[in-house]
């Protein structure tokens, strides 16, 4: 029997972007956004850069005749971060400040600039821009297709991707629907254009959701291990049977515990509580969402599922993981529905 996914209307959340500049990170300038007697500020350079930490800060030249209430830098990886963006709070009032920045991603271009609050608004420094260090055992991967990037990781005698797949050689809305065609949706997007797709947010953080057919690319399915089914993934790699899900997650100790194991624990993409997530296994998990077979997307930043190339009874075998569980789930799922892809190397 297939195990339902829940339904609920999708939730609207801020979605932290994970993007790599080829070409590095640039400084930006730019004004307050608040008119009136707002603060004066700069913001200081960012030194001390680790693989997860930086330290920052500014100095508040002027309050603008107005006390200074709250003070601290905000940052993302998009330029130009605001309040609404993580922050930190360093104390009040004007002067000099260090703000200490925690959690960051290995690898990842930062965006950073001071700011500063009083009764009369928001002002912020100039954009500063950082890169961490690396993160340890990733290797890289260059799909030839298309020139993305994959960060990839080594759990056990396996490689995965330690990234969703992105290609995306069409896009549909998610109201179109096929057991037996294939189709590729991007959370969030309803059209029908790939340039316009692959340029928003969600595309760049969670990569591409499939129906079975899409991931199959003509291929039958498979329950052996290796599945030697290369689906939609690039050469030299194919997607899991349910034999290799099932093979990864009893070296990370087995469903109880291997969700938290692989879950990205960085706060910037699961909503909180992300229970359990330590990411110690590298995979690094995201929480994509899904195109369900309502015609409707569903729970980003809640819920990430993955296919398999093993069917069951009445549908095919896939894994899900929850913000609120360090269990990682087995259903057997419609090939209609939109989930991601991870591939493994061959």
């Amino acid at each position: 029997m297939v195990k339902q996914k829940l339904k609920a209307t999708a939730f609207s959340l801020l979605i932290i972007v994970l993007l790599l500049f080829a070409a590095g990170c640039e400084k930006e300038d730019n004004s307050n956004e608040t008119g009136g007697n707002i603060p004066v500020l700069i913001t200081k350079e960012v030194t001390n850069i680790t693989q997860s930490s930086a330290t920052c800060g500014g100095n508040i030249t002027s309050d603008g005749g107005f006390t200074v209430t709250e003070r601290g830098v905000v940052y993302n990886t998009h330029v130009n971060p605001t309040i609404a963006d993580p922050k930190t709070v360093d104390g009040k009032g004007a002067g000099s400040f260090t703000s200490d920045l925690q959690n960051l991603l290995a690898e990842t271009d930062y965006y950073v600039r001071a700011y500063a609050t009083n009764s009369q608004g928001t002002a912020y420094g100039s954009t500063m821009c950082f890169t961490t260090t690396g993160g340890g055992p990733h290797a890289t991967f260059t799909d030839n297709r298309d020139g993305s990037v994959y960060k990839t990781i080594t759990i056990g005698n396996q490689t995965w991707m330690a990234e969703n797949l992105r290609y995306l050689p069409a896009v549909a809305g998610p109201g179109t629907s096929s057991e037996t065609q294939p189709y590729y949706y991007v959370y969030g997007y309803n059209g029908t254009d790939v340039a316009t797709a692959k340029g928003t947010i969600n595309y760049a953080a969670y990569g591409v959701l499939y129906n079975w057919p899409a991931a199959m690319n003509g291929s039958s399915g498979s329950s052996a291990n290796p599945s030697d089914v290369q689906g939609i993934c690039p050469d030299g790699w194919h997607l899991p049977s349910d034999a290799e899900w099932t093979v990864l997650t009893d070296f990370l100790g087995g469903e109880d515990v291997a969700g938290g194991k692989m879950k990205d624990n960085s706060e910037l993409y699961w909503i909180s509580p992300n229970v359990g997530a330590t990411n110690e296994s590298g995979f690094t998990a995201l929480p994509g969402g899904y195109r369900y077979s309502d015609g409707q997307f569903h729970h980003v930043g809640y819920y990430g599922t993955w296919w398999s190339t093993t069917t069951g009874y009445s549908g095919v075998f896939d894994r899900y993981l929850m913000h609120d569980q360090a269990v990682i789930y087995w259903s057997e799922s419609g090939k209609d529905n939109g989930w991601s892809i991870r591939c493994v190397k061959d």
